[in-house]
């Protein structure tokens, strides 16, 4: 396909330049194939459009799902096949010995339920659209088999090919969902056995305020420190470096550090606006999921019309349909709703048995399933899987007669994460709306809603357990005292047309003010509220919202962690060192907006990154205690610096002088180091730059690993901004929203969206890297609904036969 030319008429703020965009700039001739595609049932489209948006027109729903599949091979049949192989416990069987731990712990965490039971969970309609989907994904890997098709450049790198797939594939793999939060009982375990759960309050703030104790029966430092070793495994990516093999047996205090790293870089954002507050008389709705950064991007988009169907949108690449967009007639977006859906249980273990452990009065067999992992290049190698009535056991430790097992909502039927998508996706109305989160589990969700009616809502959705003796915070004892039953989807906050006009979510804890949380303990741990702070504060502010406007908050740099840190020292003795006092000027005058072109904000994230905290837990954290805690929840940290208390010791306040002194100093030598001695040169975006790499990196030589990565792409924001750009420890972009959408509700051709580096992932394709640069600038691009307006703006058609 020829290159286009996509310029500045791109960018933010210019969205009617759009349409003379597309007849003028980027006019010329479409390129047109004919493809035989067995399977298919009757003559179908796929036009795909100047942004590399596949809008597929099919004679039946059976055949939209089925061009589904076979697009998303397409497109992205590198990455479906690894989530596959990875999910299912396969890949020592493509990529060799290496692997077979890590294949192992999946396998423990597979449905090995009722099949009947699992498709029905999900709609009358959810098996068909699966069977056709995978069909689809199957006929393409067929036509590589037989040569018809290139085979991806990735499969060639690592010596591997493409497996067909079964449907029951889709949703038995359940390790890729957002769920938690076993890793954060585990550190707080451990901090109670160390020094005690005062402690843990600044690792992570609880909301709504609650003072947690250790349950009955529980013995805290008997929890092992890497006792969720086979869960990490089960739910990591899959990593080709040499040190594969080291990742999988890490000793404990360095799993945990790696595990800490993930917080605070994955959740959303979303919010709808009624038709009186914005500039459209339309409700507009906006929905930017943040996860890890890759090439491609975890979402893709796609638009499926067959008749009685018509949705666009993105969604998982390996799942049928979508869950984020719109069909036409209502509208819906999503963000992470933090309900606590997992939980480690302790077992005393028989000492003449340790595949029984105590349950009740007696002793309980423990399930044990033995299973062959092929090995490439190697013999085959047996496992042994053994679960206990509350799940996949991840240790033993016979010399103290423990097991430890984790109980998870995604093992439950009707679990797999995102798939309950296939039934709201085409509802009409709220109330088929809301019906439909009867059958959405995992991940747990807010979800908002608009339709063509002037109507918005929003409603908490996912599979939610009950615990009527315990609030979920700690590991408890597997003997019987402490079980879940399960809250119905009446239990769960919702609104419908707020009073306010506009409701927004950004992974914050907005339970309503009334909710009685000790007796329904949904979720104790959510994300820090300054991103919604920030939403808030605009929306709230005006009254006729325009989509320049939804677009541009998406992309605000604005951090209410950054005023709070400005205020701080804006009260702070001026350091004495004349390179630190330019940097203290610069952060008591700074408005906290963390743009990339800021020195004060270089300097404020260097300190979030790691000495605000790390010098108020020296202070506040018994020395047992201070590596699980770190550097310890930003919010926590914060509201200690903002009203120090004797956690500080005699003088808190002058502890609170100490820290931001010391703080400082750090993070300006940090500075210096990584941009010169000028502070005048220091720019957040020097160091905060976004880079996709894809994960055959390994495999590549130097030149091929250069072509096919994209980036570095200097960007502002952080964790702490809408514009969420979450980073590492070398301040590099590891997560935020990859995807961005906006929609004009009922103008549905009006609506913009991004998603970044591009649509395909095959590095030959010109939409592996095309969006990459609007979206490091904030821009969008149509995301177009017509038939009229799709062909218009067609760059590929192909016309498919049976």
């Amino acid at each position: 396909m020829t290159k286009r030319i996509i310029t500045a008429a791109l960018l933010l703020g210019t969205v009617s330049a759009f349409a003379p965009l597309a007849h003028a700039e980027m006019a010329g001739s479409v390129e047109t194939e004919t493809r035989r595609v067995p399977g298919l049932e009757r003559p179908a489209e796929i036009v795909v459009d100047f942004w590399g948006i596949p809008h597929i027109y099919a004679a039946n729903e059976r055949d939209a799902f089925f061009l589904q599949g076979y697009n998303a091979a397409r497109d992205r049949l590198w990455q479906i096949d690894l989530w596959r192989k990875r999910g299912l416990g396969r890949l020592s069987e493509s990529f060799g010995p290496a692997y077979v731990e890590q294949d192992r712990a999946a396998r423990l965490f597979l449905f090995r339920g009722d099949m009947d039971k699992e498709w029905s969970a999900y709609g009358p309609k959810a098996k068909g659209y699966t069977q056709a989907f995978v069909e689809g994904i199957n006929a393409y890997v067929d036509q590589v088999a037989d040569g018809t098709l290139e085979l991806p450049i990735q499969f060639k790198a690592s010596n591997s090919r493409p497996e067909r797939w079964s449907p029951e594939d889709v949703v038995r793999i359940r390790s890729h969902g957002l769920t938690r939060n076993a890793t954060s009982e585990v550190e707080r375990a451990r901090v109670a056995c160390l020094a005690g759960l005062r402690a843990d309050a600044l690792r992570a703030k609880l909301e709504p305020a609650w003072t947690t104790k250790v349950p009955d029966g529980l013995d805290p430092c008997l929890v092992p420190e890497d006792v969720l070793k086979d869960y990490e495994l089960a739910t990591k990516g899959v990593s080709f470096s040499p040190e594969t093999q080291r990742d999988a047996a890490l000793d404990a205090r360095s799993f945990l550090a790696a595990s800490r790293g993930k917080r605070d870089t994955i959740g959303s954002n979303n919010w709808v606006v009624a038709p009186e507050r914005t500039e459209t008389g339309r409700p507009i709705l906006a929905n930017d999921p943040h996860r890890a950064h890759g090439v491609p991007s975890l979402r893709y988009i796609v638009h499926l019309n067959a008749p009685g169907l018509s949705v666009i949108g993105a969604g998982e690449p390996s799942l049928p349909g979508i869950s984020i967009g719109h069909n036409g007639t209502i509208a819906f977006g999503l963000t992470i709703f933090a309900i606590d859906q997992e939980d480690l249980y302790v077992y005393e273990t028989n000492p003449g048995n340790p595949n029984q452990y105590r349950y009740g009065d007696g002793w309980e067999d423990m399930r044990v399933e033995r299973e062959t992992v092929a090995v490439k290049g190697g013999a085959p190698q047996e496992v042994e899987l053994r679960y206990t009535r509350h799940g996949a056991v991840l240790r033993s430790d016979p010399a103290k007669n423990r097991a430890f097992a984790l109980r998870t909502v995604w093992l439950e039927p009707g679990t797999s994460a995102y798939f309950g998508s296939s039934d709201y996706m085409t509802a009409r109305n709220w109330d088929e709306f809301k019906a439909a989160m009867d059958r959405f589990a995992t991940p747990s969700e807010n979800q908002v809603y608009a339709d063509t009616g002037g109507n918005i809502g929003w409603i908490a959705a996912g599979m939610t357990p009950r615990r009527t003796n315990w609030d979920g915070l700690l590991p408890v004892p597997g003997d019987g005292r402490y079980e879940w039953g399960f809250f119905t989807r009446s239990d769960l906050p919702s609104v419908y047309n707020p009073a306010d006009g506009w409701f927004a979510t950004a992974n914050q804890m907005n339970l309503p003010a009334d909710h009685p949380a000790a007796e329904k303990p949904i979720g104790f741990e959510w994300a820090n509220p300054s991103r919604y702070q920030r939403i808030a504060e605009v929306l709230s502010a005006d009254d006729h919202v325009s989509l320049n406007d939804a677009m541009r908050l998406q992309n605000d740099d604005g951090s209410m962690v950054g005023r709070r840190i400005a205020k701080l020292f804006a009260g702070q003795p001026a350091p004495a060192d004349a390179l630190e006092r330019q940097a203290f000027d610069g952060l008591r005058n700074w408005d906290g907006q963390v743009r990339a072109d800021s020195a004060a904000a270089a300097v404020a994230e260097i300190m979030v990154a790691g000495p605000l905290g790390r010098e108020t837990v020296k202070l506040a954290v018994p020395e047992p205690a201070r590596a699980i805690v770190d550097d310890g929840d930003i919010g926590a940290v914060l509201d200690l610096l903002e009203a120090p208390d004797d956690r500080l010791g005699t003088d808190p306040r002058g502890a609170r002088e100490r820290i931001l002194s010391a703080a400082l100093t750090t993070a300006v030598a940090k500075a210096k180091d990584l941009m010169g001695d000028d502070p005048s040169d220091w720019r957040w975006g020097a160091i905060h730059r976004a880079l996709f790499v894809p994960d055959v990196a390994p495999l590549l030589s130097a030149s091929d690993k250069a072509q096919m990565s994209v980036g570095p792409l200097a960007i502002g924001g952080s964790a702490s901004t809408p514009r969420a750009t979450s980073y590492g420890p070398d301040f590099g972009v590891r997560a935020g929203a990859s995807f961005r959408m906006v929609l004009d509700v009922g103008n549905w051709d009006a609506s913009r969206t991004i998603n970044t580096p591009g649509q395909s992932g095959d590095p030959m394709s010109p939409h592996y890297r095309d969006l990459a640069p609007l979206w490091a600038a904030g821009a969008y691009v149509p995301l177009l609904y017509s038939r009229g307006a799709v062909e218009t703006s067609a760059a590929e058609v192909l016309k498919l036969t049976p």
